[in-house]
C-alpha cells in the first residue's frame, strides 16, 4: 500500500493531470492518513469556496482509504519525534504523524516534497509533482 501525502492529495483535487494520471495508474492500494483528511479540510476552510471545495474533498475520500490512528503509530511518533528533537531536526507533527503513518503500515510515501521526508530513516518516498 502506498500512502499519498497531503501536497499530492490537493495536486489532485486541483485536477493536475499528471499527477492524476499517475494516480490511476498506481498498481500499489493508495491510502491517505487521518492527518491528511484534516488538512485537507483546513485548506478548504481557508479557501473563498469552502461548499466547493467540502465536496471535492468528500467525492475524493470515496475512492481513497484512510488509515486511522492505532498505537504502533503513535508509539512510532514519539520514536522519530524524540529522534529528531536530540538531532535538532524539529518537524511539525503533522508531518511526523504521516512519517509515522508511512513506516508503520505503508510500503512507501508519495509526496511532492521528499527533501523534507528524506531525513526519517528507512522511508522510502516517490515525488509525483
Amino acid at each position: 500500500m502506498i500512502l499519498i501525502d497531503t501536497d499530492i492529495c490537493i495536486e489532485i483535487l486541483r485536477g493536475n493531470k499528471s499527477v492524476i494520471k499517475q494516480r490511476e495508474t498506481a498498481s500499489e492500494d493508495v491510502a491517505i492518513s487521518f492527518m491528511t483528511v484534516a488538512e485537507l479540510f483546513y485548506v478548504a476552510q481557508k479557501s473563498g469556496n469552502l461548499q466547493k471545495n467540502k465536496t471535492l474533498i468528500d467525492i475524493f475520500l470515496l475512492s481513497v482509504d484512510v488509515i486511522d490512528s492505532d498505537l504502533d503509530i503513535a508509539m512510532k511518533f514519539g520514536e522519530l519525534k524524540s529522534n529528531l528533537e536530540k538531532g535538532g531536526q524539529p518537524v511539525a507533527d503533522a508531518d511526523l504523524l504521516i512519517a509515522a503513518i508511512a513506516l508503520t503500515k505503508c510500503d512507501k510515501l508519495i509526496t511532492g516534497n521528499s527533501k523534507h521526508f528524506n531525513r526519517f530513516s528507512g522511508l522510502k518516498t516517490e515525488n509525483w509533482s
